[in-house]
């Protein structure tokens, strides 16, 4: 299963990334850390979202 999280974390962790970043753009927010901050957030959150999708799809 945690192999099929790894593959998944790839997928997932782009699209919470992305989905953040544009979030704090439209809220006007253009500075670095925002953005940055917003992509780490993305990208840490997508850890056990991936995990618990590989649990569903194995389980």
């Amino acid at each position: 299963m945690l192999r099929i999280a790894l593959i998944l974390y790839s997928i997932v962790a782009t699209t919470f990334a992305g989905t953040a970043v544009i979030a704090v753009l439209t809220t006007g927010l253009t500075g670095t850390m925002p953005i940055v901050v917003a992509a780490v957030a993305g990208a840490v959150l997508a850890a056990p979202a991936s995990y618990i999708l590989a649990g569903k799809i194995t389980g």
